[in-house]
């Protein structure tokens, strides 16, 4: 009987399967949910600056938001690096050099005397923080898998999906005081704080012994997980749940206010309260796997989704009040939080001997969607409702139709992490 790995010792593997205790210390998750977070904070934190960027720069807005653009490319093509190098080298040295790169390029940028440097730097850092989000989700199923994972991923997936809606918020109140660079710099200390924690924290998860690529192409890699048939469902309902969030966060600035009529401020409450639901669901996912498979737990969760989006278009179709919309929208978004940490876990089930690179794909998928989805909730126009509930319901139904090709749950043995007193038990 092969013996299951672990960091400080050899542990021999339970045949318990989904009744296996893992215990994951609470500071290495703490610590791979700011991961899952630096980039959605280093994309939105700094967009209330944008028109007094403009201005400094002598650029319009096309240039100011080539800035993000340059950013959002490097994430998604980071991703497809860093995950292949992550099975071949290690997690932990790839982690801290990534890190140490994002903090680099936050100063940089922070610092960029024209729009040019800003930009390449931009790309820089979105290149270097994809090795956070990415390798983060890897160590996790290196380490754990089963209802374990599937409670690891969605707290830290619920902070990462959090994150870029309080995110304009929080940029709101910095905007006055500290400006646009400000901001960036603020952006780069949570990079710099990022690195702190991968030092101090995070171990090597993945030893010189498990790593089945060493002295062969990445593309080995990439070829097993995409020929892992059981690992596709859950990718798709992933990215597909993403879709559903990104086309709310796109049209929710004119449905909220063009549609709704709410005020700036009726509208930053709603977008509270939803991403209230957002981490209130995460958290009742979490108590959920205890009892119940994941899998289960994400088809319900899927379900609720689709009955919430068809109820947002079907209001939108009859014309009917428009202060009942926010009602189908906070019950969609709030599904998200028992959606997208159950389906990350259990992909990456599927590919764990190569959990870098299949962690590399599902974030790409993510990303490639939400930006494929973003422009298309805009084509009604800036008063419509319609459209972005078509968006969010198409999404949502395509997601409910792969959700039931994912295999029912394997037992399958977990590494058991360090028992201390700073610990969760999952």
């Amino acid at each position: 009987m092969t013996d299951c790995w672990h960091p400080n010792r050899l542990v021999p593997p339970s045949s318990a399967g989904w009744l296996t205790l893992v215990v994951i210390r609470w500071r290495l998750l703490v610590v791979l949910a700011s991961l899952a977070a630096v980039a959605p904070v280093a994309t939105d934190l700094y967009l209330p600056g944008f028109p007094a960027m403009a201005t400094a720069l002598g650029t319009d807005a096309s240039g100011v938001q080539l800035t993000l653009t340059s950013f959002l490319v490097g994430l998604a093509f980071g991703q497809l690096v860093m995950g292949p190098v992550s099975d071949r080298y290690g997690r932990r040295g790839p982690l801290v050099a990534s890190a140490a790169v994002c903090v680099v390029a936050g100063v940089v940028c922070a610092v960029a005397p024209n729009l040019a440097v800003l930009v390449v730097a931009r790309l820089a850092q979105g290149f270097a923080g994809a090795g956070g989000m990415v390798i983060g989700r890897a160590i996790i199923a290196d380490l754990v898998t089963g209802r374990a994972a599937a409670k690891a991923f969605t707290l830290m997936l619920t902070v990462g999906g959090v994150a870029p809606v309080l995110a304009p918020l929080v940029g709101g109140l910095l905007a006055g005081p500290v400006g646009w660079r400000g901001m960036l710099w603020a952006v780069a200390a949570l990079c710099a704080a990022m690195l702190v924690g991968v030092v101090l924290v995070v171990e090597e998860t993945h030893p010189a012994s498990r790593r089945t690529l060493s002295g062969r192409s990445s593309v080995a890699g990439l070829r097993v997980v995409l020929h892992t048939r059981s690992y596709r469902g859950p990718v798709t309902v992933f990215a597909l749940s993403f879709a559903v969030m990104m086309a709310y966060i796109s049209s929710s600035p004119f449905v909220y206010q063009n549609v709704v009529g709410l005020s700036e401020i009726g509208y930053a409450i709603a977008f509270g309260v939803n991403a209230i639901g957002l981490i209130g669901m995460g958290w009742v996912s979490a108590r959920l796997v205890e009892r119940w498979p994941p899998r289960t737990v994400l088809r319900i969760a899927v379900a609720v989704q689709v009955v919430a989006t068809l109820a947002f278009v079907a209001l939108a179709l009859v014309g009917a009040p428009a202060w009942s919309y926010p009602v189908p929208i906070f019950v969609a978004v709030t599904a998200n939080g028992a959606i997208m940490g159950n389906s990350a876990a259990l992909a990456m089930a599927e590919v764990r001997e190569v959990a870098g690179t299949g962690s590399a794909l599902l974030g790409f998928s993510q990303f490639a969607l939400g930006a494929l989805v973003s422009p298309l909730v805009g084509l009604g126009g800036a008063d419509s409702a319609l459209v972005p509930a078509l968006v969010m319901a198409i999404a949502a139904v395509l997601s409910l139709t792969a959700s039931r090709g994912i295999a029912a749950e394997r037992p399958q043995a977990a590494p058991v992490t360090s028992s201390s007193t700073d610990t969760a038990t999952s």
